[in-house]
């Protein structure tokens, strides 16, 4: 018989699939609609890499639906977690003192925390070990 979940577990569960939903929403726009999200490119990122700022969107829009999608089935939940956390970081730092970078710090400070928390009972990891 499988044991009760209890209110304290369900917490790290919400906050997983939550923020693993917001990489997934925000990787699929910049992979859609990639014209939307070239202001964001800063110019030294595309001067230093020699990619044009459409690449570098796509490249950013297919890192957050890989690791949103390792991160919603809790697949090296705490790699992709950080990974994630302080792709987010730092992009709030680019972003300077402003709404959306505060927003962004939360939601950077969110996804660490699934770091420190690691796998829960639904994640791959949890059934795989």
């Amino acid at each position: 018989m499988p044991t009760k979940i209890t209110s304290k577990e369900i917490a790290p569960i919400i906050l997983r699939i939550a923020m693993s939903l917001v990489f997934l929403w925000f990787g699929s726009q910049q992979l859609i609609h990639p014209s939307n999200w070239l202001s964001f490119v800063p110019d030294s990122v595309v001067s230093f890499s020699h990619l044009s700022a459409t690449i570098l969107v796509h490249f950013n829009g297919a890192f957050e639906i890989v690791f949103g999608l390792a991160l919603l089935f809790g697949f090296f939940t705490r790699t992709s977690a950080l990974l994630l956390g302080l792709h987010l970081f730092n992009i709030t730092l680019s972003l300077g003192l402003s709404a959306i970078a505060v927003r962004d710090f939360g939601l950077s400070m969110a996804t660490l925390a699934i770091v420190f928390y690691g796998m829960d009972r639904f994640c791959l990891d949890y059934r795989m070990s």
